[in-house]
């Protein structure tokens, strides 16, 4: 624990304990109350489906007991990228160039391998101006969590369609969509990302459960969470519209989370449900609905996002996970000793060691 979080659950703890007995002071595994995991004030419309999402993670990271000063919140530009400023406000945050999130992380986390590292954008600044990035982000496994908040156009900038529009969508003032959509779940799986999931922000159990696992999850985990935007895309017709998302959402299981002892992954076939251990000991729950989905598999994975996708139907849940594949910093065989507090001296030649390479040329 760092020493700011640590002398402020010193303070909590005292607290805690001269409180009345009538009113008890509810406290996270650091000691620390939830609304100290707060940010700003959010500037963003009134119903909006980001900070329904700023406040799963805010108590997701506030009942994991993760210390604030060892998260960085990642984001490019957008409605989307103010969020980070709205939740866990003793982390440092970096909004970045659109659509250059993610090699802005991957450049922290070799920094620092030691961060937890959780990444917020747009579905334009993930999936138009930044989808190289992101494939390239799959391809490494960078380990941090990559949320996607998609309501299919671009809120910032008053709602010109974005690249996850459905086809034919029509808004009131940018007319009739004639290009086929992205889809962010297909998109990571063809780029092999080893966790890839869908939400809806209308959904809290099922986001906060999800958040948990991607936490937990060892290289990339990919949330494509459906989120409503209540001022340009929220009629009815609309496949990211509250109305929609509610009556046609179909959970491809029921997820609970189970902190654990460690132990590696094992999928077998089952009936009804099956506990699946993750890599940090951290469990998932799964249910099956029809019987026929494994999420270490990553073609049905392919096929039940596609299909569903062709039928317009929101299917939600965990789509494919494995644990098999390294992360990108451990491929990178870094040293235990995050860089950023490595002395100049371990990082950069000697000048005896330059003049002899110079002499060489």
């Amino acid at each position: 624990m760092s020493a700011t979080a640590q002398e402020v659950a010193v303070k909590r703890s005292a607290a805690a304990r001269t409180a009345t007995a009538t009113v008890a002071v509810k406290v996270n595994p650091l000691g620390l109350e939830k609304n100290d995991y707060k940010g700003r004030p959010s500037t963003l419309c009134k119903g909006c489906g980001h900070d329904s999402i700023s406040q799963r993670i805010l108590n997701v990271a506030w009942e994991l007991g993760l210390d604030q000063t060892q998260v960085i919140k990642m984001s490019g530009i957008g409605c989307s990228s103010k969020t980070p400023a709205y939740y866990l406000g003793w982390s440092h945050g970096f909004n970045s160039v659109h659509g250059r999130m993610p090699s802005v992380a991957t450049g922290a986390l070799v920094a620092n391998q030691k961060l937890t590292c959780i990444g917020v954008s747009g579905d334009g600044d993930t999936a138009s101006i930044g989808i190289g990035q992101f494939k390239h982000a799959m391809r490494r496994n960078v380990p941090m969590v990559y949320i996607v908040e998609n309501n299919g156009v671009y809120g910032l900038t008053k709602g010109q369609f974005s690249a996850t529009a459905d086809e034919g969508q029509q808004l009131k003032y940018q007319g009739v969509n004639n290009l086929p959509p992205l889809d962010i779940c297909l998109e990571a799986l063809a780029a092999n990302a080893t966790f890839v999931a869908r939400s809806f922000a209308g959904d809290p159990k099922q986001v906060e459960t999800l958040l948990k696992a991607a936490l937990s999850h060892r290289g990339i985990a990919v949330l494509d969470i459906i989120s409503p935007c209540v001022t340009f895309n929220n009629h009815d017709t609309s496949t990211k519209s509250y109305g929609y998302g509610k009556d046609h959402e179909i959970p491809l299981h029921e997820l609970s989370y189970v902190p654990a002892i460690h132990d590696e992954i094992e999928i077998e076939e089952y009936e009804g449900e099956l506990e699946v251990e993750l890599h940090d000991g951290s469990k998932i729950v799964l249910k099956k609905l029809d019987g026929s989905h494994d999420p270490t598999n990553r073609s049905a994975a392919f096929d039940v996002v596609d299909r569903t996708r062709r039928e317009n139907k929101l299917l939600t849940g965990l789509f494919y996970l494995s644990e098999e594949q390294p992360d990108m910093l451990e491929m990178l065989n870094l040293s235990s000793t995050p860089l950023a507090r490595l002395p100049e001296s371990k990082l950069r030649p000697s000048r005896e060691a330059l003049a002899q390479l110079m002499a060489g040329f």
